[in-house]
């Protein structure tokens, strides 16, 4: 630090020369420009005897410190939020995965409900289709079993009138007494 001040002190000396070139004695109180060159250098001093140029170094070395401790806690910083994007990055990728997982599935999904759908629509319209042909059966059934059961009485009607045209009063009355006496047997 000694070497510091000394060098400013020649540099100090050499640029007060041009003070030389003034008109009149340089020595003198009368000069200004002797009195600032007198008046620098006590200033020079006095800043050595307290020490003021170590101070500032002292000063400076703290700063650099603080800078130094500082910048680790921005690297560390740094890294930290490094970290923390490239978990957000793997998260991110994560659920965009579980998302395109979850689409497909619903696809999927869909596609084995539509096919569901198709067959169970085949189904109800083949069970339709069978109670209709079951209807129109029954109904084909029921209207041949009207037919005859009208044909049955037309005839039985037409056979009740051509017997009583071509029976006589007395045997009317003994086939009547005939199929009481049946179906008195029958009964008991």
């Amino acid at each position: 630090m000694r070497k510091i001040t000394l060098s400013a002190a020649a540099i100090t000396s050499l640029a007060a020369s041009p003070v030389l070139a003034a008109s009149g004695p340089f020595v003198s109180l009368g000069n200004t420009n002797f009195v600032v060159l007198v008046a620098f250098l006590v200033f020079l001093v006095v800043l050595l005897y307290f020490k003021v140029p170590s101070m500032l170094g002292g000063l400076l070395d703290k700063r650099a410190v603080d800078i130094k401790s500082e910048l680790d806690e921005a690297r560390a910083i740094h890294e930290e939020a490094r970290e923390i994007y490239a978990s957000f990055e793997r998260k991110t990728r994560e659920v965009q995965e579980q998302a395109d997982r979850i689409v497909a599935t619903a696809k999927a999904d869909a596609e084995l409900s539509s096919e569901q759908a198709k067959v169970d629509l085949e189904a109800s319209i083949a069970r339709r289709l069978a109670a209709a042909v079951e209807q129109i059966a029954s109904a084909e059934k029921a209207a041949i079993k009207e037919v005859r059961d009208s044909a049955v009485g037309v005839a039985i009607a037409a056979a009740g009138d051509a017997i009583s045209s071509s029976l006589k009063d007395g045997d009317q009355s003994k086939m009547v007494d005939d199929a009481i006496a049946s179906v008195g047997a029958k009964l008991h």
